[in-house]
C-alpha cells in the first residue's frame, strides 16, 4: 500500500514538473492569438449573454469582430454572427428575440437586426454617412442609432437629406483638389478631419421604414470626443415618447476650448427641446429610470477641466431638481446601469489602481460589491437580479463574469483565452507604496520577469504614463502590456505619481500647471525604491512613455542622467507648438494656461531644457495623431540629431494617438525591444 502511494506521489509531482516544463514566457505573437472579449449585454430575461469577440487577422492587418452568446448560467458560447468584417454592438429587443448590431459587411457600416434563434438577419438602415450605436424604443417598434452628416442639410426630409450628403462627400472624394478650408477650431479631432460634420441622432422603424433626423442643427447629439463619450451617449423614456441626448457646447465656435456638455431632451413627437441642465461644466450620459421618473446622468463641476470629478446626478423630470448622488464620492463615476427596483445604480469606479464595482441609491447609499483588479462594462437583468461585467488584470485579459446583484456568488463565464493561458508563465505583480513629493504617498506595480530569480540582478523599464491624469490599473493592456515587457527579461515598474486618477481627486488636481514639478520628484522618488531592491540592476535602467508618459521622458532627459535610455511614444516637446496644433484646446488651457496671457506658460516645457539633454532616445510618432500632433516628434528629433545625441524616429502615417492595427504593432514591438536590447542587454 505505502508503494502504491510513493507511486501516487511520484506520478503527481512528475505531472506538475512536466506542466512547468512547458510553460514558457508570453511571446509577442499570442497578443495576436488572444480573443478580446467586451460588450456584453444581458438578455432582458437575464438568462443569456450576449458579447463581441474580436480576432486579430494579421495577414489583413486588422480585428475581426463577431457576436457570441452564452448562458448566464454557464456552458457552451455559441457564435452569432459570422462575417469577415466587424459585426458589433449588440443591443437586445425588450422582447429579447431580436439583437440589433452595427456591421460593415455591406461596405459601409449599418444597423442589422439578427433573430437570435434562427439567425435570419435583416439590414436595417441604408444611410450614406453610415449608422452606429442603435439601441431599441421600449416597445421594440424603433431603433435610435448615430450618423455623422453636413448640418446644413439636416432640417430636410430624409431622403433629401441623405442624397445631398451623398452628393456633397462623393463631390470632396472625387475631387483631384484635396484643400480644405476651416472656419472654426475643432476641424479635426483625435485621428480624423471633422470636416464641419455633426452626430446626429436618428429614428427608424424596427422593419427599416420611416427613417428621420430627430436632432437637426449645427450640434452634436452625442459628444465626439471619448473624453466624455461613455457608451450608449443617448436613451429613450419609458414610454417611448422622448429621448435624452449629450449636446456639445454652444456657441459652436467654442467647443475646442469649452467642456460645457449639457443634457437635453427631444420630443420624438413634436421635435421639442428641453435642456435640463445648467451646470457650466459637462453633463453627460443620460439613462432614464425604469419607471421614467429620473434621468440620472454624470456631470463635472469645474469648467474647462476634463479631468474632474464625474459625480452621478439625479434629475427629478417631475419637480425639475437635480441631486448628486455621490458628493462625497472622491473618485470617478463610470457608465452606470438602473436596476429594475429604480432605486439602485450599479457602476464602476477606480479605487487606488484597481476599480471595483459599487452600487449607489437613489438616496446617496454608495456601496462598494465586488473589488477584485479591474471591472466594467456592467448590465443588469430586467429583474434586478443578476449582473454581468468586464473583469480584467495585469495578467488576464477581459473575461466576462456573472455575479448576483449584492456582488456575491461571482464566478466567471467566459473563457475564451483558457487555453491559450495554459502554457504561459506570468508574474504576479507586485502592489507597492513609496514617498513622494512632501511626504505624500504614492502607489507603484512592479512585474518581475517570468521564473523570475531573486539570486540574480535585471535591467529595469521604468514606465510613466499618460493622461496625465489616467493610472496604470491593474488591467491589460494590448499596446503597452507589462507582462509581455518583463517577459524581455526586464522589471517593469509602474508608479502611479501626482496626476493619477483613483486615489482622490485632490492628488489628481495636483499635476496641473506643474507638470515637471511634484510629479517629477514623485518619479524620481520611485526610481530610488527602485535603486534599492536587491534584483534591479542600477547600471542598466531605460525609462519609457507614451502621451504625458512621453512628455516626462523629454523632461527627464534635461533633468536626470540616471537612465541609459529613453523611449519617447507621441510625446509632448514644446509647450507653444503643442497649444497652436492640438484640437482639444481646453485641455492645454487648463494644464498650462493660454500662451499670451499666461506668465512662465513654457516653465515646464522640455524644448527648454534641451541643451542639457544627453541620453539615447527612442521615438515613435504617427502623422494621424491630431492630439499631440506629429510635429513635436520631428521636434524632438531634430534637436537630438543635431545635438549628436544617439536616436531613431520610429514614424507611422497611418497611425493616431495609438498604434492600433497589428502589423504596425508588430514593428512598435519588435523596435521598443530591439532597442532596449541594444542599451540594457
Amino acid at each position: 500500500m505505502k508503494r502504491i502511494f510513493a507511486l501516487i506521489i511520484l506520478l503527481f509531482c512528475t505531472i506538475i514538473l512536466t506542466q512547468s516544463q512547458t510553460r514558457r514566457p508570453l511571446q509577442l505573437e499570442d497578443m495576436f492569438r488572444i480573443q478580446r472579449v467586451s460588450d456584453a449585454q444581458l438578455s432582458p430575461d437575464g438568462k443569456t449573454v450576449a458579447y463581441v469577440v474580436g480576432v486579430v487577422d494579421k495577414e489583413a492587418n486588422r480585428t475581426n469582430t463577431d457576436i457570441w452568446l452564452i448562458p448566464t448560467a454557464g456552458g457552451e458560447a455559441k457564435q452569432l454572427t459570422n462575417s469577415p468584417k466587424a459585426d458589433r454592438h449588440p443591443r437586445w429587443s425588450p422582447d429579447g428575440k431580436t439583437i440589433a448590431f452595427e456591421s460593415n459587411r455591406g461596405g459601409s457600416m449599418q444597423i442589422y437586426t439578427i433573430n437570435t434563434a434562427s439567425g435570419e438577419t435583416k439590414q436595417i438602415t441604408t444611410i450614406t454617412t453610415e449608422a452606429g450605436a442603435a439601441i431599441w424604443s421600449p416597445d421594440g417598434k424603433k431603433l435610435g442609432f448615430v450618423s455623422t452628416v453636413f448640418p446644413e442639410f439636416s432640417e430636410r426630409p430624409y431622403a433629401e437629406a441623405d442624397a445631398l450628403n451623398k452628393q456633397k462627400q462623393d463631390a470632396r472624394d472625387n475631387s483631384k483638389v484635396k484643400a480644405r478650408i476651416m472656419t472654426k477650431l475643432l476641424y479635426r479631432h483625435w485621428d480624423s478631419w471633422v470636416d464641419d460634420k455633426r452626430q446626429h441622432v436618428f429614428i427608424v422603424n424596427a422593419d427599416g421604414t420611416n427613417p428621420h433626423n430627430v436632432t437637426p442643427g449645427d450640434r452634436d447629439a452625442t459628444p465626439p470626443s471619448s473624453t466624455f463619450s461613455t457608451g450608449d451617449d443617448f436613451s429613450f423614456s419609458p414610454d417611448g415618447k422622448e429621448i435624452a441626448i449629450t449636446a456639445t457646447p454652444v456657441p459652436v465656435r467654442e467647443e475646442s476650448w469649452s467642456t460645457n456638455h449639457d443634457i437635453i431632451t427631444v420630443n420624438l413627437e413634436t421635435g421639442a427641446k428641453k435642456q435640463i441642465t445648467v451646470n457650466a461644466a459637462a453633463d453627460v450620459y443620460p439613462q432614464y429610470s425604469p419607471d421614467g421618473k429620473y434621468i440620472a446622468y454624470r456631470a463635472q463641476s469645474r469648467a474647462g477641466f476634463e479631468a474632474d470629478r464625474w459625480q452621478l446626478m439625479l434629475y427629478d423630470r417631475s419637480a425639475g431638481t437635480t441631486k448628486s448622488l455621490t458628493p462625497k464620492f472622491d473618485t470617478n463615476v463610470d457608465a452606470f446601469a438602473w436596476a429594475a427596483d429604480n432605486k439602485t445604480l450599479y457602476t464602476a469606479a477606480e479605487e487606488k489602481a484597481n476599480t471595483p464595482l459599487w452600487s449607489v441609491g437613489i438616496d446617496g447609499t454608495v456601496k462598494k460589491i465586488f473589488d477584485n483588479a479591474n471591472n466594467g462594462d456592467v448590465s443588469i437583468s430586467a429583474d434586478g437580479s443578476t449582473i454581468v461585467f468586464a473583469h480584467q488584470t495585469m495578467s488576464r485579459p477581459v473575461e466576462l463574469w456573472t455575479a448576483s446583484s449584492s456582488g456575491k456568488d461571482a464566478k466567471q463565464l467566459t473563457h475564451v483565452n483558457d487555453e491559450l493561458f495554459l502554457h504561459v508563465e506570468f508574474s504576479e505583480p507586485e502592489y507597492v507604496w513609496f514617498k513622494g513629493a512632501n511626504g505624500t504617498p504614492v502607489q507603484m506595480w512592479i512585474v518581475k520577469p517570468p521564473f523570475f530569480d531573486g539570486t540574480k540582478k535585471y535591467p529595469l523599464v521604468y514606465w510613466v504614463h499618460g493622461g496625465p491624469q489616467g493610472a496604470f490599473g491593474n488591467s491589460w493592456s494590448y499596446r503597452w502590456n507589462q507582462q509581455l515587457w518583463a517577459a524581455q527579461g526586464y522589471v517593469i515598474a509602474l508608479p502611479n505619481p501626482r496626476g493619477s486618477t483613483g486615489f482622490g481627486q485632490k492628488f489628481t488636481d495636483e499635476i496641473s500647471r506643474d507638470w515637471g514639478g511634484k510629479v517629477y520628484t514623485d518619479v524620481m522618488n520611485g526610481v530610488a525604491y527602485m535603486e534599492k531592491q536587491p534584483y534591479v540592476d542600477v547600471t542598466r535602467m531605460a525609462a519609457a512613455g507614451a502621451s504625458y508618459g512621453g512628455y516626462m521622458m523629454n523632461w527627464l532627459n534635461g533633468h536626470t542622467d540616471k537612465f541609459k535610455t529613453l523611449i519617447c511614444h507621441d510625446g509632448v516637446y514644446n509647450f507653444h507648438s503643442m497649444y497652436g496644433v492640438t484640437e482639444e484646446t481646453w485641455f492645454d488651457e487648463w494644464e498650462h494656461g493660454i500662451p499670451w496671457e499666461t506668465k512662465d506658460y513654457d516653465k515646464f516645457s522640455p524644448h527648454k531644457y534641451a541643451q542639457k539633454f544627453k541620453t539615447p532616445t527612442l521615438i515613435i510618432h504617427n502623422e494621424l495623431d491630431f492630439r499631440v500632433p506629429v510635429g513635436e516628434g520631428f521636434s524632438l528629433f531634430t534637436t537630438l540629431q543635431r545635438k549628436g545625441i544617439p536616436s531613431k524616429l520610429l514614424y507611422f502615417p497611418d497611425e493616431g494617438h495609438w498604434v492600433l492595427k497589428p502589423l504596425n504593432s508588430e514593428l512598435w514591438h519588435t523596435t521598443i525591444f530591439g532597442w532596449l536590447k541594444d542599451y540594457l542587454k
